[in-house]
C-alpha cells in the first residue's frame, strides 16, 4: 500500500540545499497539515511547491519541483 502523501503537492518550509540533502515539506492531508523530511536530485528553495514522488520509512519523501500546467489561449 502506498502512503497517502504520495502524489500530493506540498510547500518546502526549509530548502533542499544540494542533491540528496534533506529539507522539510509541509503537506495538507487528513484535514490538517503534516511535515515530512524531503530530499531531491537538485537544490530547491524554501517556499517552492513540490510534488511527492516517493515515500520512505521515517517520514522521508522524495520530491520534484511542481510545475503547474497552464492553459494557453
Amino acid at each position: 500500500m502506498t502512503d497517502p502523501v504520495q502524489g500530493l503537492t506540498g510547500t518546502l518550509t526549509s530548502p533542499i540545499r544540494a542533491a540528496g540533502a534533506l529539507g522539510e515539506v509541509l503537506v495538507a492531508i487528513r484535514g490538517g497539515t503534516e511535515s515530512y523530511l524531503a530530499r531531491a536530485d537538485e537544490p530547491i528553495e524554501a517556499g517552492a511547491t513540490v510534488l511527492i514522488v516517493a515515500v520512505h520509512p521515517g517520514r522521508v519523501v522524495d520530491v520534484v519541483t511542481w510545475i503547474p500546467l497552464t492553459k494557453e489561449n
